[in-house]
């Protein structure tokens, strides 16, 4: 078995779960135990500020919306670029965070990027592979810029670029014009 770990899941148009349904979910573990991932593009309306309120007296200094990991209940987590609140780097200078001194560390530091959720997706042992083979997800390479840009188009964007990956790999990349209208 091959690690998804730092690779986006993208639900295919077949994936009908409502849990999941167009959903970009950014692998942080995944080995024989089972999987762990955040769904990248589900925000909520509420803020970290508020959320922060109900779990500490401690101030917080972020007002980020606070996304929707996945179905499963666990604590806040984060997604960020400061090492010395990591438990998990996701893929290079990208980090995991969950203990309560680390996510505590984010909120107070405005000038870092993070994302920060409530719940994750989790899979079994075996259960996501299962579930890949079935069609149901197919994997892109992440990037920083799938974390921290705009979740509105993250679904979309990615499944336009993983189709023109598919038509564009038999053809030679030097023979396609910069600007296919003039093909």
């Amino acid at each position: 078995m091959e690690s998804l770990k730092g690779q986006l899941l993208v639900a295919t148009p077949q994936l009908r779960d409502p849990n999941f349904f167009q959903t970009v979910v950014l692998m942080v573990q995944h080995d024989k135990h089972g999987a762990l991932g955040l769904i990248l593009n589900r925000p909520t309306e509420t803020t970290l500020g508020v959320a922060w309120k109900q779990v500490s007296q401690k101030p917080c200094l972020r007002e980020d919306a606070l996304f929707v990991g996945g179905p499963c209940q666990g604590v806040l987590t984060a997604l960020h670029m400061e090492a010395e609140a990591s438990e998990i780097e996701v893929i290079p200078g990208l980090h995991f965070a969950t203990s309560a001194s680390h996510v505590e560390t984010l909120v107070e530091q405005i000038e870092l990027p993070a994302r920060f959720f409530v719940g994750y997706a989790g899979w079994s042992p075996g259960q996501l592979e299962q579930e890949m083979e079935s069609g149901s997800w197919r994997t892109a390479p992440a990037s920083t810029e799938h974390v921290f840009g705009d979740p509105e188009d993250l679904w979309l964007t990615v499944m336009r670029d993983l189709a023109r990956q598919s038509i564009l790999s038999p053809i030679d990349p030097r023979l396609v014009p910069d600007d296919p209208s003039v093909n």
